[in-house]
């Protein structure tokens, strides 16, 4: 629970360092290569999959832990792999990168998925 918390603190702070200077410092790059809309994207589901990260770590104590340390993992990867893409896209304009990101959006899925799961099995214990 602690590392998962942890994690999301981190990567939260990331997310508002990433999305400031890319709002200011980048934006003028970001218009001219067309990748505006990308850079938004990649920051919003960092930020998205941020929240989850943190609900998955305050919720660890309540439901199958181990489920939702693989969700917590699958979230992270999902946020290195398809908002890292995405950011390394953005800043080289390498389109084969593009075909990379669609890896982290399966990572969020099961992130999701395994949060279902270990939701599903704790509610059967308690009743």
């Amino acid at each position: 629970m602690n590392r998962t918390i942890k994690s999301a603190a981190l990567l939260g702070a990331l997310a508002v360092a990433i999305g400031a200077f890319g709002a200011h410092a980048l934006k003028p790059m970001l218009v001219e290569n067309g990748r505006l809309a990308t850079f938004e994207t990649a920051v919003e589901y960092h930020f998205y999959h941020v929240l989850a990260l943190l609900f998955i770590g305050l919720y660890q104590k309540h439901a199958d832990e181990k489920k939702l340390r693989w969700a917590a993992n699958a979230m992270i990867a999902g946020i290195i792999i398809f908002s890292g893409s995405l950011y390394i896209l953005c800043l080289t304009n390498m389109s084969f990168l593009g075909a990379i990101t669609p890896i982290g959006g399966v990572c969020f899925i099961a992130g999701w998925i395994l949060l279902f799961l270990a939701h599903k099995k704790s509610s059967t214990d308690i009743s």
